[in-house]
């Protein structure tokens, strides 16, 4: 790391659980290739470089994302940067390229073995440093599962384990074969559902929190009221709390977003991230998704923006209030198991 960039640093660091010390805000990299409609490769290649510049230390992706094509994206990223950067992927969702709405689960010992190395390969590194499953697979018993994440482990190609959409339940059984640094779950002033058990859960066993789609898949920034002026082959069209009736009810709840804003002179996107950030309790890490250098400072913000009280007490009604499931199928989460 050149002195340049360390004098632009900005971003405090945190530890994740048992796991590594990243910076406090991540970036999720999943839109760099896929789901929220076309994207400029070359500016989403200087925003990766940028963050590093600001600081942010961890960058996640799935090896779904793309169906590959993203790890393979972060690829010369990722070595060019080894000792810096903190990687992250995902396994244990199975798509097929001729149904994209196609979702399969798998969880088993080989599977996992399996898809680490193809990761490892298209990555171009020796070593993940955070491996999640990506989703449960039912069919498994989870200490198989994460018996194989720890066997890897063991052999120095994975540093770390996370879980991504579990319950509290199934953290504890997890973490009970083997320490469990992050849990990745949707978690926002908009959806709240994993403070039910895995939020818990993590506090009781020191178990960091990863939100995925911390401002609502752009909702919560304002950007957009309804999934109708979304373009072609973006995915949240489909998705029931940006749609019809429930997006024009759902837009009026960012009324007290805008309020907080307006006192702290902050965007939307800044009070929704700082509003994770206020958690207490555990380690929490959002990892916001943007392909621009510009939404990424400004989601870096939110790191020095401090609610108050009555900030937070103003936000706390909204969830409660949202219109729609936060995915057209809701079987695959965690709520749906609790």
């Amino acid at each position: 790391m050149t002195d340049e960039r360390e004098d632009e640093m900005t971003v405090r660091r945190v530890q994740l659980g048992s796991g590594p010390v990243v910076g406090a805000q991540g970036l999720g990299c999943m839109g760099m290739s896929e789901f929220y409609g076309p994207t400029d490769q070359d500016e989403a290649r200087r925003t990766l470089e940028h963050a590093l510049a600001r600081g942010v230390t961890m960058f996640d992706t799935a090896d779904i994302y793309g169906m590959g094509a993203n790890e393979e994206f972060l690829s010369p990223f990722v070595r060019a940067n080894r000792e810096q950067v903190v990687l992250a992927t995902k396994f244990g969702l199975i798509r097929k390229a001729d149904d994209p709405r196609y979702r399969g689960f798998r969880g088993d010992a080989a599977y996992v073995r399996s898809a680490a190395e193809a990761s490892l390969r298209r990555l171009g590194v020796d070593e993940i440093d955070l491996y999640y499953m990506h989703r449960r697979d039912l069919s498994v018993p989870i200490e198989e599962t994460v018996g194989a994440m720890a066997e890897l482990v063991a052999e120095g190609k994975v540093r770390h384990l996370g879980l991504s959409e579990v319950t509290g339940d199934e953290i504890r059984a997890a973490h009970a074969v083997h320490p469990i640094a992050a849990v990745q779950s949707e978690w926002s002033v908009f959806n709240r559902d994993v403070e039910r058990t895995a939020v818990p859960a993590a506090k009781e066993l020191g178990v960091a929190l990863v939100p995925y789609s911390p401002l609502g898949r752009g909702f919560l920034t304002g950007a957009f009221a309804n999934a109708e002026k979304l373009p072609e082959g973006d995915f949240r069209r489909d998705f029931p709390q940006f749609s019809g009736e429930n997006a024009a009810r759902n837009a009026e709840l960012l009324q007290p977003l805008r309020e907080v804003a307006q006192r702290h002179d902050a965007t939307l996107a800044q009070v929704a991230l700082a509003w994770l950030h206020a958690q207490q309790g555990l380690a929490v890490v959002p990892i916001p998704g943007t392909r621009r250098r510009t939404r990424l400072d400004e989601n870096l913000g939110a790191t020095d923006l401090t609610l108050t009280e009555a900030d937070l007490v103003a936000l706390e009604p909204i969830a409660a209030q949202v219109e729609g499931t936060r995915y057209p199928d809701m079987t695959f989460t965690a709520a749906a198991r609790e």
